[in-house]
Order: structure tokens, then C-alpha cells, then sequence
């Protein structure tokens, strides 16, 4: 039975889910043939994406195709409501609520996978972890799953590398429907519509720090560039360090960044981006975000022994005054600030990564029998089909190799 707020909810989730179904035309045309070939019937899926009507579809989806679905969310501030109690009106069971403290939201988690899944859907490894842990006994019949998230993708080759895999995973973030279209496109949107509507400040005029230059790091720094601010970014890799330099950006330490950021958005995947040495150096009113899927990026936790008061200051932001008598504004609690204070990216964007998803389930099923317990990356036939997709609904057409080219290309003569 679903484990959600209110049910009485439902009808405002309900438009939001019917507004991104008819803005995601990928996934629609992927629906249609799961309806028709059944591909996960008699199979029990677990899935955990911030939950959102977007994922709220891929969660329908899923469950045309033959699957009995298991939703929950990967964040207790991402979780909408509303959308949940739709969802859970429409047939799947769900279990999530907003806001939830650390042990309610394990204790959703664990509900979800009490199910005895066949297959999950992770963002962030959460599921994994728990079916390494506590939840151990409910993995008696997974097989495979897959995992939408970078920082998800380095745990799971951690446990790839100490054989501690509890399944066949598929590296989801790393499909280039995902990482090109989703994490660039989607991130650099989504990050600065939820700033800018928490704020309601400029961005133009004002210096921009981006940790991390990732692909997500890109799309922010991107974003930033064109709303007319002067953007730095930080890195630990030479080369990531030489390509945004390329790009036209400064390169800095954290160090000698923090002195002079208006913003500051980590995008890093890793912890203690942002520490105790960087926030005694800030200038007074800066503003504090994260867009990595952890709330570590930004050491909030030493952010708050520091203060001498803390307020809530807007909406999604909380003032930290020091004692040298400067406020620091941290959006969304250090949490995914695009989820945490926005709706996430846009529909068309998690069509492409929605649908990798949903291919990659219906690959594991077709190889189940010859699956290892490794982390398999997704096969180009699968991101292919998903920009061929892409590219019809959007009535573009681009042109394809002859047998010649294919033959020239492919051949060493």
C-alpha cells in the first residue's frame, strides 16, 4: 500500500503529469511499443528519481509495459506531493513524501524495495546501498538495474572494484542522450531558473564561481556566460581546467574564488567543495548553491557552527550571519537547487534521459540470462534510437551514411 501525504492531492499532480506527457515525445513513442510487446510482464520494478510528474511518467510507462511499479523519491526536498498522490491514484505504488527527516526517508526507501524487485531504477545509489545493507534479503530475485547520476555511476564502480555489485547495473548517466543533452542543456536551464526565481536577483554584472567542469558544469557555466555574468570556475583536473579555458572562462583555486564570488554553484559529485576557509573569506550577501546530488558539496553543517544567527531569509533561503558581521545565503539547504527550489529540468530534456531508462530496463531483460553482476555501459543502438526519436518529433531529418561511406569509414584501405 502506497505510503504518501494526502491522496485528496491528486488532481493538481494529475495536470502537471498530462502537461509533460504531451512534452514528451520520446518516451511516448516508446510507450507505445512496451504497450503492445509487454516487455516487463510479470516483473517487479523499483524506481527512485526525485519524484516529479516527469518521473511520474517514466513511472507509467514502465507500467504499460507489463511492469508492477514501485516509485519513491531520491530526495526529501524533491518530492512533490501532489504529483505523488496522482501517481499512486494512476496504479503505481508509491512511497514518498516532501520534507521528510533522514529516517523516514530510508524508511520509504525500504518500503519500496520490500516489493522483492527484478529490476530498480537508482539516482544516486540508494537502493544499491540498501540492498548491500539492511534491505539484503529483498534482493533475492534483482537482476538488473540502472543508475541516472555521476556520483551514483563512481559508487557503483567502487563496487564494481570490491565485487560488492549487488546486480548488473547500467551506467544510464553515461549514455550520451544523458550526459550531452540532459546533464549540459538540462542543468545549465533548470540551476539558474531556480536561482533566479528564489532570488529574484540579476545575474548580469555579477561573478559567477562554478566548482566543477564536468558536463553539468558546462551547461552552468554556459547559462551564466549568457545572462551576462562573469563567470570563474574551479576544478582538480588539468584538462577540464584547459577546456574551460578554452571556452573563454577564468580558472581559479576555491581559495581565490571565494574572495570574490557573488554565486557560487557546486557541481562537482564529490564533498567539502566549500568549506569554514572559503566562507570567512566571502563577501557579505553572497549566495551558496549546489547542483551535485549530495548535500556535501557545500559544508553547510560548518557553515552553521560558524554563525552567530541563522534565518530564513526567503523561501528556499537560509541567511548565515558570522561574527565578522557578514550573511551568507545557502539556497535550498545545500540540496539539488534546481529540484530543491525549481521543477527540475525541462520535460523535453528528461525525455531523452527518461527514455535510456526505459531501454535499458528492456535490455537487461533481453540479456538477462547472460548478465554478471558489473556495470555495463549503454550500447550506442540504444542512444541511437532515442535521438532517431528525438529528431522526428522534432520534424528533423539529417542525413545517413551510404553502404560506400559505411564501408570507407569501417574500413582500413
Amino acid at each position: 500500500m502506497s505510503n504518501i501525504l494526502d491522496a485528496s492531492l491528486a488532481p493538481s499532480g494529475i495536470k502537471k503529469i498530462e502537461w509533460v506527457r504531451s512534452h514528451m515525445s520520446a518516451l511516448s513513442q516508446i510507450e507505445k511499443k512496451f504497450e503492445k510487446e509487454q516487455p516487463f510482464k510479470g516483473l517487479r520494478v523499483a524506481v527512485s528519481i526525485h519524484l516529479e510528474a516527469k518521473t511520474a511518467n517514466l513511472a507509467l510507462v514502465l507500467a504499460k509495459g507489463g511492469a508492477q511499479v514501485f516509485l519513491t523519491g531520491s530526495n526529501p526536498l524533491t518530492t512533490q506531493d501532489d504529483v505523488a498522490a496522482a501517481v499512486a491514484s494512476m496504479g503505481v505504488e508509491t512511497f514518498a513524501r516532501y520534507g521528510v527527516s533522514p529516517s523516514e526517508y530510508e524508511q520509504l526507501l525500504a518500503q519500496t524495495l520490500e516489493c522483492h524487485p527484478h529490476l530498480i531504477v537508482d539516482d544516486g545509489g540508494d537502493l544499491v546501498s540498501l540492498l548491500c545493507g539492511d534491505c539484503a534479503g529483498y534482493a533475492d530475485e534483482l537482476f538488473g538495474g540502472c543508475e541516472e547520476t555521476t556520483t551514483g555511476i563512481l559508487r557503483l564502480k567502487a563496487r564494481e572494484r570490491d565485487g560488492l555489485l549487488p546486480c548488473a547495473m547500467m551506467a544510464v548517466n553515461d549514455a550520451k542522450a544523458k550526459h550531452y543533452y540532459d546533464n549540459k542543456y538540462g542543468t545549465g536551464q533548470s540551476v539558474w531558473t531556480a536561482i533566479m526565481d528564489t532570488t529574484n536577483l540579476i545575474t548580469a554584472g555579477k561573478t559567477v564561481v562554478v566548482a566543477g567542469y564536468g558536463w553539468c558544469g558546462k551547461g552552468v557555466a554556459m547559462r551564466a556566460k549568457g545572462l551576462g555574468a562573469n563567470v570563474i570556475i574551479t576544478e582538480i583536473d588539468p584538462f577540464k581546467a584547459l577546456d574551460a579555458t578554452m571556452d573563454g572562462f577564468r580558472i581559479m583555486k576555491m581559495d581565490d574564488a571565494a574572495k570574490i564570488g557573488d554565486i557560487f554553484v557546486t557541481v562537482t559529485g564529490c564533498k567539502d567543495v566549500i568549506v569554514s576557509r572559503h566562507f570567512e573569506t566571502m563577501k557579505d550577501n553572497a549566495i551558496l548553491c549546489n547542483a551535485g546530488h549530495f548535500d556535501c558539496e557545500v559544508n553547510v553543517a560548518q557553515l552553521k557552527e560558524m554563525a552567530v544567527s541563522v534565518g530564513e531569509r526567503r523561501k528556499n533561503i537560509v541567511g548565515y550571519t558570522l561574527k565578522n558581521g557578514k550573511t551568507l545565503n545557502v539556497l535550498g539547504e545545500g540540496r539539488l537547487v534546481n529540484l530543491a527550489c525549481g521543477m527540475g529540468h525541462p520535460a523535453e530534456i528528461m525525455d531523452m534521459s527518461f527514455a535510456v531508462q526505459a531501454l535499458a530496463l528492456r535490455w537487461l531483460v533481453d540479456h538477462k540470462d547472460g548478465l554478471e553482476k558489473k556495470l555495463y555501459q549503454i550500447p550506442d543502438s540504444i542512444d541511437d534510437e532515442i535521438g532517431w526519436h528525438k529528431l522526428a518529433a522534432m520534424g528533423m531529418e539529417i542525413d545517413r551514411l551510404t553502404p560506400e561511406q559505411e564501408a570507407y569509414l569501417n574500413g582500413w584501405g
